[in-house]
């Protein structure tokens, strides 16, 4: 089984662009996102999926490798033409900004994918335990629920479950946008029309449960650094 990482990196950025070609420390961002997940020695190979000249040059110049891109309105899209010509099995998506990583959830990830022998899980992704009541009513914070197996059941910006029964304790889980994509699966994806669900939520998973196709979800306790304001990116100059 090959096992690969792709990591979508586009320049521009509504709330901060260029992020990504700022420094940390004495690299950039996406350049110190693409040596950690090459150091974490999970894959096969790592890859950037960019539709920036820039990032791109960037990347090679500093001996990695990087896919240039057309655009794309979600990230899998992106990834989808940017593994189309690449042989692998299993790709992981690791978020261009967000440098600092955590071994154990990616192992959790490639797991589920070594022990899916009838391969029925098209998608594999993180979740995380909301207790702030303004967290769990952020509209920017996707929520999940699941199964009893932890198959994923639906995604929303909304709160969900609605907590009716209030003498019944409810846990809320945010979506942590990590993916382990099954190739096969990806590049469907990618085919497949956008229905009303996803539309409405602008949640791109949400597609992929609107065709029927499995969504496994692990959950973890890490809490990564994504740098979307000047601000975050302070914070992160800080971490190192």
């Amino acid at each position: 089984m090959k096992i690969i990482a792709v990591i979508p990196a586009r320049y521009e950025a509504s709330r901060f662009p260029g992020k990504l070609m700022h420094k940390l420390g004495n690299k950039t961002v996406i350049t110190t996102t693409y040596q950690n997940v090459v150091e974490t020695g999970l894959f096969d190979e790592v890859f950037v999926a960019t539709d920036s000249e820039i990032i791109l040059d960037e990347i090679i110049k500093n001996g990695g490798k990087a896919v240039m891109t057309g655009q794309h309105e979600t990230g899998s899209d992106r990834i989808a033409e940017a593994v189309q010509n690449i042989d692998c099995d299993i790709v992981i998506n690791v978020q261009g900004d967000e440098p600092f990583l955590k071994l154990e959830p990616l192992r959790q990830l490639i797991q589920v994918f070594k022990e899916d022998d009838r391969q029925e899980i098209s998608l594999a992704s993180l979740k995380i335990k909301l207790s702030e009541k303004e967290e769990i009513e952020n509209p920017n914070n996707v929520k999940v629920i699941t199964d009893n197996n932890d198959f994923a059941l639906y995604f929303s910006r909304s709160v969900i479950p609605f907590h009716r029964e209030v003498s019944y304790e409810v846990n809320y889980f945010k979506h942590i946008g990590v993916y382990a994509f099954r190739k096969e699966a990806l590049l469907q994806f990618s085919r497949l029309e956008m229905k009303p669900l996803e539309i409405s939520e602008k949640i791109e998973c949400i597609r992929y449960l609107e065709y029927g196709m499995k969504i496994i979800m692990i959950e973890t306790n890490f809490v990564g650094v994504g740098i979307d304001t000047p601000e975050d990116l302070e914070k992160a100059r800080k971490l190192i």
